[in-house]
């Protein structure tokens, strides 16, 4: 083909997908807007059928088997089985509750029944204590149960607060996202370049910091997972580095009857190398581990369906 064909080419395809892209987005709005207009219980559990239901022919299940056989060599193939319907129908109930983030947390502190949405006391202390200090804080969390609702628990509480997020690529739904994200979430920094100013800037005027650290990063620190070799984004311990403040862990469990728990950890005093310097890689498997802790406890609710071992990271380890 000639290069002013392969020009053609180019183009016509870079029309098709924004064409492709566009046609997507308006119906993920369509979508969000009519999910907005059902039963947030009666859509949850439709959705986790679905996704019990369509998600095991997906090539995803494969990922999420293999990585549970990984991380739990022990249990037998249909317990593995069983814990993946877990993920997925955790995922389906998700998506489902997105739509509805605003009427899904109904938690008062004052009320005398359980809502949805429930804390330990000790929780409940330390989400005082942190409003309270004067200090700005980091806090790392998890893709576990619905972990958009950890970011509500800072506003709940009068915390102030700024949201690590992954943007969506397809601008109508970047935009439907951030206006749910934005009814409660406080500061939404979007990942990029930029993001670590941002980020700098926002604990330096006070404010709560909040992100995901579960997943594998590429150009991330080495740390070890359920005995085996990956890599973590060491973000939050650099920042760590340069602004004194505490660092504190946050984790949503899934309850019966859709209702949820929200536990905050004491502080996680960072590691340090013997000239008193916060080491990155030491802090962030301090970190690694605590993840490892609550995935262990509630596997079925983790999202198992990423990629959190690569072949490059020598996945064998030697006596674990």
């Amino acid at each position: 083909m000639t290069r002013f064909g392969s020009g053609i080419v180019r183009r016509l395809r870079k029309a098709a997908k924004r064409t492709g892209d566009a046609v997507l987005g308006r119906l993920a709005v369509w979508l969000l807007k009519g999910l907005r207009l059902t039963d947030p219980d009666m859509m949850a559990n439709f959705a986790g059928w679905c996704a019990r239901t369509i998600g095991p022919w997906r090539h995803e299940h494969l990922t999420g088997r293999a990585s549970l056989a990984a991380a739990f060599p022990e249990k037998p193939p249909q317990e593995i089985e069983k814990i993946l319907l877990g993920v997925w129908d955790n995922l389906g109930r998700v998506a489902a509750e997105f739509a509805h983030l605003d009427r899904l947390w109904d938690y008062d502190p004052e009320r005398k029944t359980p809502g949805r949405v429930e804390f330990s006391a000790a929780s409940e202390e330390l989400y005082t204590r942190l409003r309270d200090d004067g200090k700005p804080a980091l806090i790392f969390a998890t893709h576990l149960a619905n972990w958009e609702l950890p970011a509500l628990a800072a506003a709940a509480h009068g915390i102030e607060s700024a949201i690590l997020f992954r943007r969506p690529n397809i601008g109508d739904i970047d935009r439907v996202v951030r206006e749910i994200r934005s009814i409660n979430m406080g500061m939404l920094i979007p990942t990029g370049l930029d993001a670590p100013v941002k980020i700098a800037e926002a604990l330096e005027r006070g404010l709560h910091v909040g992100m995901l650290v579960d997943q594998y990063y590429v150009r991330g620190v080495p740390v070890t997972f359920f005995g085996r070799k990956t890599r973590a984004n060491p973000l939050i311990a650099r920042l760590a580095q340069h602004v004194d403040c505490p660092i504190h862990g946050v984790r949503v469990i899934r309850l019966p009857g859709h209702r949820f728990r929200v536990e905050l950890t004491d502080a996680v005093a960072p590691s340090r190398d013997a000239a008193g310097k916060v080491d990155i890689q030491a802090t962030m498997q301090k970190i690694t581990s605590i993840v490892e802790g609550w995935v262990r406890e509630h596997p079925e609710q983790w999202l198992w369906l990423h990629r959190r071992w690569r072949p490059e990271d020598d996945l064998k380890t030697s006596s674990a």
